[in-house]
């Protein structure tokens, strides 16, 4: 993990214009670096996923940010204020800059068009000076980057399991060679086998590429083996941050204590779970 910075967040606060109004996150600070995987993790409701949403300016009413600022810092050099982007320019910045797979992601494919006009269009959206030969090109290497055969170019989402549309929305975030890519539960509808498969070739990719990764979910088992560092997320607010080691064996926070003991132990030790795989 390199020490630059990638992506800041500064007292970041979203909240729902409801009555009565809900604050979803409050006064958050996060710091991502180049090549790292950033762990956030929270019960469900916590503002993980808005928290996300607010970083790439996704937001929708009646979300609103209320405060704070994120500073995009990009490889150039230059630092760009993500909350001060619009129109074109904040259409070029997401998916270039900084791309995202959702939350029940493998269910976003579009269900009439086949994979390789769904991967095109990102291509004619945001290279239009690529050529149909290099898109096809292009397309062909991402499949093959995620693990599937470029073959299945011409299926369509039914044709293709859980996991392989799973890899292709993956494929999709990692078409305009991002710097960040941001991970909200994208394993979460998957059984276990294809879980591990996609977590060990998103590990692959990260080595190879070098994008940084926050990677959002409640399972914190999980985010202690593949993360750098873990934030714990609680009632909208950053409660504890530290390293993915120190946050298993030496956490502070008797809310961090409690998600870990919840996660029960298959071996009958406390703790079932390691750094690095499982007991």
């Amino acid at each position: 993990m390199s020490g630059a910075p990638v992506l800041t967040a500064t007292n970041v606060s979203i909240t729902y214009a409801v009555e009565p109004p809900v604050e979803a996150v409050r006064e958050v600070n996060l710091t991502l670096h180049r090549g790292e995987i950033l762990g956030l993790a929270g019960e469900s409701g916590c503002g993980k996923t808005t928290f996300a949403y607010g970083v790439n300016r996704l937001l929708k009413a009646p979300a609103v940010m209320t405060s704070g600022e994120v500073i995009f810092h990009d490889a150039d050099g230059t630092d760009i204020d993500v909350t001060g982007l619009s129109g074109e320019e904040l259409r070029r910045f997401r998916w270039d800059k900084v791309s995202m797979v959702f939350q029940g992601s493998m269910n976003s494919l579009n269900p009439v068009m086949n994979v390789r006009k769904q991967l095109d269009d990102v291509f004619t959206t945001h290279r239009p000076g690529m050529s149909r030969r290099e898109r096809e090109q292009r397309s062909g290497d991402l499949l093959k980057l995620v693990g599937v055969d470029p073959g299945r170019l011409g299926a369509f989402p039914h044709e293709l399991s859980g996991g392989m549309r799973q890899r292709v929305m993956i494929a999709m975030a990692l078409a305009l060679d991002p710097q960040v890519m941001i991970m909200d539960e994208p394993t979460t509808a998957l059984d276990v086998l294809v879980q591990r498969g996609i977590i060990r070739e998103l590990m692959r990719l990260r080595e190879r590429l070098g994008f940084a990764v926050i990677f959002i979910t409640h399972d914190l088992p999980l985010l202690i083996e593949i993360s750098d560092r873990i934030a714990i997320m609680r009632d909208g607010r950053i409660i504890e941050q530290d390293t993915a080691e120190n946050i298993y064996r030496r956490p502070t926070q008797p809310y961090t204590k409690q998600l870990l003991s919840s996660f029960p132990s298959l071996t009958g030790a406390r703790g079932g779970f390691v750094r690095g795989g499982a007991k």
